[in-house]
């Protein structure tokens, strides 16, 4: 076997007159279409059109050239089957050996915020996609190329022996069928949210590797990082990494909690996270005054943790960020005099993450959880309180400030593990309880964090107080007003607790588990 012909349709155009100059030069000729053949004739490349092979024109404004059995009989036909090659020769037909395709660009065109649907509809690909399955299906005796970071590696293997390996073709298909499969993907998600059905009856999703990842969650699995083909900026998968060492599988997990949380905030904010769920929060009229305030939240747990801030790290915010161990800082910039501070240490990583979109944005983004034999998906969390949400149920109304700290703690309480309970006072957190398997232990939990502060701090839960006690509990460290669900059975029982102790407690009507 001997690579002999070839037909190369190209929308990405990279590399792909070097290559086929190279092809020519070993024997091999070159068929090829539309701006394809333009191209490579201008350059001085042997090439005959499609239109001579079929012996139809390509018709329908270029819809129609490669459909047709003189190409895909040339591609699927059998090259050990006596009676294909029967046939072959009967009909006239010629074998093709190499296909060299990569499809219309679908994901760029949808990617325009302003894109027309017909626009979107004429950039789905028909032929390419069919001749790269008759190729790959038929890779036993036909090269299939959809990546031109392969290139090299066919002209190495012609050039050697006239053909690519068994081995070699075996991957190219592998890559085909992973490229057509994902192009495929797109397309039924684009139309699926087009036509008011984002969670249909077939769920497919397709990711781009950004890098394999050294281990997973822990040092005995394996894990790679993926991108969505529309990852919108401002999040880790297009975040410019400045400085330190190669991200971790919990390095990306924690910033991106972390990141999820300070999006919440349209004022300066700084949040810290261990382990997925926030050690620190604080909100202040420059960056430098919230990280103060996040850091003095739990000096203790930031040690080795995640920091994410919304505005650009400036030199003063730098300094004391670069007297504590921290795994990462993430901002939307970093000031050059930032930056001279904070790669002084080795193995910190920066990550600039451009302009921060709000959480709001998110409202498309489902959340997918695998689960033995399948997943689960749902919407992204992304609700906000507007007024209409908060009912006071209790006899004291809260004050401004109360009022201002009970939706921080709502803001933040949100992100927390379940069951969650976060106490907030001067813009902070000053307690966060996460992850208990009761709402009271979490509550002792961020009540014994908090220690002194407690007294006059509110007190965010989110979900509902299946009976009176952290209401009890919460009034005996001097709590002074609580925002919560509200839906319990028991809820008159809280209310009453409260109204007891003097604490103004709000229902949402809303609850945010997170598991």
């Amino acid at each position: 076997m001997s690579i002999k012909r070839a037909l190369v349709s190209v929308s990405d155009k990279t590399g792909i007159v070097d290559f086929c100059r190279e092809l020519s030069q070993l024997g091999v000729e070159i068929v090829s279409t539309g701006g394809t053949k333009n191209l490579l004739a201008q350059e001085g490349v042997p090439v005959i059109g499609i239109s001579d092979v079929t012996g139809f024109p390509e018709i329908l404004d270029g819809r129609v050239k490669t459909l047709h059995p003189a190409v895909h009989s040339g591609l699927l036909a059998v090259r050990d089957s006596e009676e294909h090659q029967k046939q072959m020769e009967e009909l006239g037909l010629g074998y093709i050996d190499l296909v060299v395709v990569n499809l219309y660009p679908f994901q760029e065109t949808i990617a325009k915020p302003d894109v027309a649907y017909e626009d979107a509809i004429e950039n789905i690909d028909i032929g390419g996609p069919t001749m790269l399955r008759s190729a790959a299906k038929n890779h036993a005796f036909v090269s299939v190329v959809v990546d031109a970071a392969d290139y090299g590696k066919v002209i190495e293997e012609v050039r050697a022996d006239g053909d690519t390996t068994l081995d070699t073709r075996k991957k190219l298909a592998a890559k085909v069928f992973r490229h057509t499969a994902s192009y495929d993907a797109l397309i039924a998600d684009y139309l699926a949210k087009q036509t008011g059905d984002p969670l249909p009856e077939r769920y497919t999703v397709t990711y781009e590797k950004i890098q394999d990842l050294r281990y997973g969650e822990n040092p005995h699995q394996s894990a790679a990082f993926y991108r969505a083909p529309l990852a919108p900026n401002g999040t880790l998968t297009t975040a410019e990494q400045l400085h330190g060492k190669e991200l971790s599988y919990n390095n990306i997990n924690d910033a991106n909690a972390a990141l999820q949380i300070v999006k919440e905030f349209e004022e300066p904010a700084v949040v810290a996270v261990k382990h997925m769920n926030p050690c620190g929060v604080g909100v202040g009229a420059a960056i430098a005054e919230a990280y103060n305030k996040a850091y003095n939240a739990d000096p203790v747990s930031i040690f080795g943790g995640i920091v994410a801030a919304n505005r650009t790290i400036d030199a003063e915010t730098a300094q004391p960020l670069s007297e504590i161990f921290l795994e990462i800082v993430l901002a939307p910039d970093f000031t050059p005099e930032a930056l001279e501070i904070l790669t002084k240490k080795k193995n910190i990583r920066l990550l600039k993450m451009g302009e921060l979109t709000s959480s709001k944005d998110r409202s498309s983004v489902h959340v997918v959880t695998s689960i033995e034999g399948g997943m689960v998906v749902q919407d992204s969390d992304v609700h906000s309180l507007g007024e209409s949400d908060l009912k006071v149920v209790t006899k004291r109304q809260p004050t401004e400030d109360e009022m201002k700290q009970l939706l921080f703690g709502w803001k933040v309480v949100k992100h927390v593990k379940s069951n969650a309970i976060v106490l907030a006072a001067d813009n902070m957190t000053v307690g966060v309880g996460a992850g208990q398997m009761n709402r009271v232990g979490s509550a002792k939990i961020a009540i014994e964090q908090a220690g002194d502060k407690a007294k006059g701090s509110i007190l965010a839960s989110d979900a509902f107080f299946p009976m009176g006690d952290t209401v009890e509990l919460a009034a005996s460290h001097g709590i002074t007003a609580i925002i919560q669900p509200g839906g319990s059975i028991k809820d008159e029982e809280s209310i009453k607790a409260a109204d007891e102790a003097g604490i103004a407690m709000i229902f949402t009507g809303v609850r945010h588990f997170k598991h």
